[in-house]
């Protein structure tokens, strides 16, 4: 099974290379490609205190990722993806995977026979919760609980299906979550269904993935208050053998001009019976800023965590129940 990943991988390379010379002609192939980088500062010195993704440093200036992502149409039905990520942030990313093999983000190829019915066949990040893998993507540069200790992506087979005008549905079946080839039976049934108001200013998902010992319902709302104004909400509740866990995020974003926006990110992740092995429940704030210069994009952030009981270290290395941190972030898409 693991060969066989690894050619299905090798042929969508092919694919996406042949995509790019193709597209002189047929102008078809599309690219996103960005970096990002980081200084943060944890108020006590200690890296430990960070218990999300993705910024498990301190002090020190790192690189978050280099991506690019290239998408191309053969035609009207066919259509391939190959997501590519090199550093901390993408090895985190696909932490069950080794060396190369950590690169690939996302590679799937997708076939559509009519407008209503697409299918996909590869590996694709995670339906699943508000906040996404890139940087570029989301306004809080450190990431949420829920995302954190949700899934990352998926390998398999899905199909995403048009239920007419703003409602869609997305079935699938995949190897274990986070794993591209397993020696496991056990498979994963993913699920999403979306829909959202006329005027698009309310969107709603409510998703899903399910095994034999683990289950876990999300739902992720968009609110359009005003053209400045929007608040947002992802709500998870997972059970792994038998254990729950569960994330309440809001996300209120306020953008006074084009240039600056902020957004301050409130979330009570509850982990008391240790389901994923944090043991206590968390209430964590995050006041992000945005502030762009045509591509470039700065993010000014302050951090603070509150828990339950006693998890964080304090600059005498004794444990207390607080943690704190500033980051300075850096994100240039092209």
């Amino acid at each position: 099974m693991k060969k066989a990943s690894i050619l299905t991988v090798a042929i969508l390379s092919c694919l996406v290379v042949f995509a790019q010379t193709d597209s002189v002609k047929k102008s078809n192939t599309t690219y996103t490609i960005y970096i990002d980088g980081y200084f943060k500062s944890d108020f006590a010195g200690f890296k430990e205190n960070n218990k999300t993704s993705f910024t498990n440093t301190d002090g020190k200036a790192s690189l978050g990722m280099i991506s690019m992502k290239v998408d191309h149409s053969f035609s009207e039905k066919w259509t391939s993806s190959l997501d590519l990520g090199f550093g901390k942030r993408a090895e985190e990313f696909s932490y069950n995977d080794k060396g190369l093999a950590t690169a690939f983000k996302q590679a799937y190829i997708s076939y559509a026979p009519n407008s209503i019915l697409k299918f996909s066949v590869g590996k694709w990040a995670t339906h699943v919760g508000y906040e996404l893998l890139d940087a570029y993507a989301n306004r809080n540069y450190s990431m949420s609980y829920g995302f954190s200790y949700g899934p990352f992506f998926h390998t398999g087979i899905k199909a995403d299906i048009a239920l007419g005008g703003k409602s869609a549905m997305m079935i699938g079946l995949a190897q274990p979550t986070d794993f591209v080839s397993s020696t496991s039976s056990d498979k994963v049934v993913i699920a999403q269904f979306s829909t959202a108001s006329v005027n698009d200013k309310l969107k709603g998902y409510l998703n899903f993935q399910g095994a034999k010992d683990k289950a876990q319902f999300d739902l992720v709302l968009n609110g359009v208050v005003n053209s400045v104004f929007a608040i947002n909400y992802d709500g998870t509740i997972a059970n792994i053998a038998g254990n729950n866990w569960t994330s309440n995020a809001l996300y209120f974003n306020y953008d006074p001009t084009a240039k600056v926006g902020f957004t301050l990110r409130s979330e009570y992740f509850n982990d008391v019976h240790s389901a994923v092995g944090v043991g206590t429940s968390i209430f964590q704030n995050t006041l992000s800023a945005n502030v762009h210069f045509n591509k470039l994009t700065i993010i000014p952030e302050i951090r603070f965590d509150n828990a339950k009981d006693k998890v964080f270290f304090n600059k005498n290395n004794n444990l207390n129940q607080y943690a704190g941190n500033f980051i300075i972030a850096a994100v240039y898409k092209f």
